[in-house]
């Protein structure tokens, strides 16, 4: 839904070692059109972002403004809704013949160093209007030059759609390219990746704290099904947080990331218990009532979704975490699990079995009839999670025996396969926004 809003941005950044100073340029057109990036029939944007201009005294144009350029650009697709158009066309030049390449915004940016330090400045251009629409600048040392153009591109897509972009965001996931099944980190453009666990055994879901320093895994190197923590900010301190016997299935975290719920089987059967991030147990949530698992909370903290087999199948469940009261969810399709709530608690996504594939659906978590299939495809779609704005979904696509991690629009439209990287990726979740 389209909505015209008057809007002046002032925004001030701070972080360790670094901070953005920020401008604006009043237009005389102020008024502009936010874009409903899951829109299925919605055009997509035609996008210009020429090589960025060097302002140091050599001036000109250097590899390093074509390397800028290339990353905003990669930025903007990220989300969707644009279409960046080649560089090559138009030899990279800010002095162009927009209209007549059919071009509807172009991101113009330049840059200056000095030293260890560097300014980076970038401004947004409506050409039907030939009126430039805001503008940004950041100064920060040389090193992180590639963070100052994400946030230039996340402010850039606030722009079109009123909310921040996701490109600084992460992804975790389980990755077997060095033999063995264990957890990575990588930016959601596969810019940078790291080995988080190195068990030299199976490794399964990890699970991120909303606030993005805390990862919980679960891990068979010592022969059960432990449950660890770490701390991403130092990745060298890993703490073992149940080490019950049976099953210590990796949690879902609790918004305000003091706590999680967790699937256990010291009693018997597998039954979720309340739990803090130290391992004690704060509260048994189900008893005996079939196998319980994959619990995911709603962004309020009010509830949980989670999977349980007590109907015979496996379906999709609410608890309600004042009162602890249970109601079923899911109710077309034989095998319906791994639910994720979204951000904005508006859906929960997840995977039901039909016609022998396992495939992505959602439904509305206030309306049991709102099962909605999310695309078709030939593969198995597994493990979704949701982006920091809710507006795409990234999941495992198993296919001729490779696992691959794909994204899609919330709409189902718009798939494409990231971090493209060797070995099978499996078990995505998407990180919160990064400070």
């Amino acid at each position: 839904m389209n909505k015209n809003i008057l809007k002046i941005n002032l925004l001030f950044f701070t972080a360790c070692f670094i901070i953005f100073f920020p401008y604006l340029i009043i237009s005389a057109q102020a008024g502009k059109s936010y874009i409903e990036i899951d829109e299925a029939n919605s055009r997509k944007l035609v996008v210009a972002v020429p090589y960025f201009t060097d302002l140091s005294p050599r001036k000109g144009t250097s590899t390093i403004g074509k390397e800028m350029a290339q990353l905003l650009a990669k930025a903007i697709e990220f989300h969707g809704f644009a279409n960046v158009i080649d560089p090559l066309k138009y030899g990279g030049s800010s002095d162009t013949n927009w209209t007549q390449l059919g071009v509807d915004f172009v991101l113009l940016g330049r840059y200056e160093t000095a030293g260890s330090g560097m300014m980076i400045e970038g401004k947004l251009l409506n050409v039907s209007k030939n009126d430039f629409l805001s503008g940004l600048r950041y100064r920060g040392a040389v090193k992180q030059q590639n963070d100052m153009i994400l946030r230039l591109g996340d402010s850039f897509v606030e722009q079109f759609t009123g909310e921040i972009g996701v490109s600084r965001s992460k992804i975790v996931y389980i990755s077997d390219e060095s033999g063995y099944k264990e957890v990575y980190i990588s930016d959601v453009l596969g810019l940078k990746k790291r080995q988080v666990t190195k068990h030299r055994n199976l490794v399964v879901s990890p699970r991120l704290s909303r606030d993005g320093r805390q990862l919980c895994y679960s891990s068979y190197h010592t022969g059960n099904q432990n449950l660890y923590l770490t701390d991403l900010r130092q990745n060298k301190i890993t703490t073992a947080i149940s080490r019950r016997k049976g099953m210590n299935m990796a949690p879902g975290w609790a918004p305000d990331n003091q706590s999680m719920v967790v699937t256990l089987s010291k009693d018997g059967s597998p039954d979720l218990y309340w739990m803090k991030p130290s391992g004690k147990i704060i509260r048994r949530l189900t008893k005996r009532a079939g196998i319980n698992v994959s619990p995911t909370w709603s962004p309020d903290g009010k509830e949980i979704a989670f999977v349980s087999d007590r109907s015979g199948s496996p379906q999709i469940y609410i608890m309600n975490m004042s009162n602890y009261n249970v109601q079923r969810l899911t109710f077309s399709g034989s095998e319906n699990t791994e639910p994720c709530w979204s951000p904005k608690g508006d859906f929960i996504v997840y995977t039901s079995m039909k016609d022998g594939r396992y495939q992505l659906f959602t439904v509305d978590p206030k309306r049991k009839s709102s099962q909605h299939q999310l695309f078709s495809d030939w593969a198995d779609c597994e493990s979704p999670s949701w982006s920091p704005d809710g507006k795409q979904i990234v999941f495992s696509r198993k296919r001729n025996g490779k696992q691959e991690l794909c994204v899609i629009s919330r709409n189902g439209i718009n798939l494409r396969v990231i971090l493209e990287q060797k070995g099978n990726l499996a078990y995505p979740q998407w990180s919160g926004y990064i400070p």
